[in-house]
């Protein structure tokens, strides 16, 4: 069936509803539909996935801010970064952010996934899931698999400034890794990827797309769902604006929410879903007083270093003229290489400061090209960035709707470094990083710190200046939390608990974030969800 079909679009037409077409939605939709005879509708707010920088690896920085298909939020002042207010990108598009993300192919570590403590849910439960979702570049073998929807590769080129962190890495005590969704995570390497041929390989792309001619798959575009339909407390349909009309799709089997970890909490909480005391100052008539719907969100922050280059091989000296521009473009147009193959993460290191003996608990992206704040212009100067993401904070924000109006974006306070730990992981993760940077292999391209610079030594130094530049890794979570205390939102099979017919499958479930870019994780639980709901759905035929 087309994108944006309507005609003869029934109530009560549908088996299940999937709210939000982004890594988890394009997931369900591919394999619930499969069968042929299960009928689906997708709902998106967003467009399809039709701009083209979409669909170049570099092209993330076109869309950074690109509101047509990014929600472009925007955080409370933050009360532990000098109330300063963080900017938070989330897909808005077919694909969702595995559409405008940066490319980064990381599952996370295993105790990550053990720590959750839900049965079902700990990795090697979802290493099949991992390995069925991937096409990796290298064949299949005990942690990968081949064949899969999502293409996952090396970096198409290599560059002598990655090369050059990689060695310095070594040189300062930290292991090669080539494989960091592998055995082990600690070390530095090369990123892996999520792109096939040049070319991003989102969820759209890789489970979407195939799917979306089948007779049972209807999918809408540019319908943002204002509520869930209930029945008492059975979830029975969804409403939806769709221009200047509100309508209505009905669900005989599931309502099934995909919007991610800032979107599922604000549906929840416009349905009646949510701690009571808010829904009731907002109007909204409480279906299911459920306190941690929208409350214990977790992130990864992350501080940036940028070093100017002393030789002229950055993206920034590329872009510099429109010669260099010219040669970027025909390179990739005529051989998918260069820059434009780039993802947002070129060289990466996972290490462990002395909080935590056990595990990596910070993580650096490493990137060939620098600019004050992403999305803005590159630095006029030859430049390199390195930052520290902390892996497992222990700061809980939330997600709070302002209104009963589902086009008012949502109140969202991450409370960054409210927790001491947080702090001192910050600052050991800083040092760890300078001392990468300065050891003997990237010497001959070290032309100084631009930021901080070497004026920040002390701890409270650098702790003053992760307060002042620290922003989001991207990475949102655990607002909808499966497991079995108080404040879990969802049962070990992502029922809401307390509702029937009613599910949530996407990052907003995890019951703690993983160590690491979060993408990779979101379409495993996914895939999973879909045999839990296969299942089901095969036991009561």
């Amino acid at each position: 069936m087309p994108l944006d079909y309507t005609a003869g679009l029934r109530l009560n037409s549908f088996d299940y509803i999937i709210v939000g077409a982004g890594s988890a939605g394009c997931v369900l939709a591919n394999r619930l539909t499969a069968d042929g005879r299960t009928r689906v509708l997708l709902l998106e707010a967003g467009p399809r996935d039709t701009n083209p920088w979409i669909h170049v690896p570099l092209g993330y920085g076109k869309l950074f801010t690109n509101k047509t298909v990014n929600w472009s939020y925007w955080s409370e002042p933050e009360p532990h970064l000098n109330a300063r207010r963080i900017f938070t990108p989330r897909g808005k598009v077919l694909g969702g952010s595995s559409s405008i993300n940066g490319l980064v192919y990381m599952r996370g570590q295993r105790e990550d996934f053990d720590g959750w403590g839900v049965e079902g849910w700990r990795y090697d439960d979802l290493l099949p899931y991992f390995r069925k979702s991937e096409d990796q570049q290298h064949g299949a073998n005990v942690w990968h698999g081949a064949g899969g929807p999502i293409g996952v590769c090396d970096p198409v080129d290599t560059h002598p400034l990655c090369d050059a962190f990689i060695a310095a890495g070594q040189q300062a005590g930290w292991p090669r890794n080539d494989d960091f969704n592998g055995e082990a995570q600690d070390g530095v390497g090369y990123f892996q990827l999520t792109a096939r041929r040049g070319r991003r390989s989102s969820t759209a792309t890789a489970y979407l797309r195939p799917a979306q001619r089948r007779p049972n798959l209807t999918i809408l575009t540019g319908a943002l769902s204002s509520r869930v339909l209930f029945e008492g407390t059975r979830a029975v349909g969804v409403e939806y604006l769709r221009g200047a009309d509100r309508l209505e799709a009905r669900a005989n089997r599931e309502v099934l929410l995909a919007g991610g970890a800032i979107n599922t909490p604000q549906l929840l909480q416009l349905s009646g879903i949510g701690p009571a005391a808010l829904l009731r100052e907002h109007g909204i008539p409480v279906v299911l007083d459920s306190p941690g719907v929208g409350e214990q969100l977790e992130d990864h922050f992350q501080a940036r270093m940028v070093v100017r280059c002393t030789q002229p091989i950055t993206l920034n000296d590329d872009m510099r003229t429109l010669w260099g521009k010219a040669g970027i473009g025909l390179r990739y147009a005529l051989f998918r290489r260069g820059p434009l193959t780039f993802s947002a993460g070129y060289a990466c290191g996972f290490y462990r400061t002395p909080l935590s003996p056990d595990r990596a608990d910070v993580q650096t992206h490493f990137l060939t090209f620098s600019l004050n704040r992403m999305g803005e212009k590159l630095h006029p100067f030859s430049g390199f960035t390195a930052s520290i993401c902390h892996l497992q904070p222990k700061s809980r924000g939330w997600v709070r709707i302002r209104s009963a109006d589902p086009r008012e974006p949502p109140a969202i306070q991450y409370n960054y470094l409210a927790e001491e730990h947080d702090r001192r992981t910050m600052v050991e993760g800083m040092k760890i990083l300078r001392n990468i940077l300065n050891q003997p292999a990237l010497k001959p391209y070290h032309g100084g710190e631009h930021f901080p610079g070497e004026q920040v030594k002390s701890d409270a130094e650098w702790l003053d200046y992760c307060r002042n530049f620290g922003v989001t890794i991207y990475h949102p979570s655990c607002t909808a939390k499966m497991g079995t205390g108080a404040d879990a939102t969802l049962d070990r099979q992502l029922r809401v608990n307390g509702i029937a017919q009613l599910r949530v499958v996407d990052a907003s479930a995890m019951p703690h974030v993983v160590s690491g870019n979060t993408n990779a994780a979101v379409i495993a639980i996914a895939e999973k969800a879909a045999d839990l709901i296969l299942s089901e759905q095969g036991r009561n035929s």
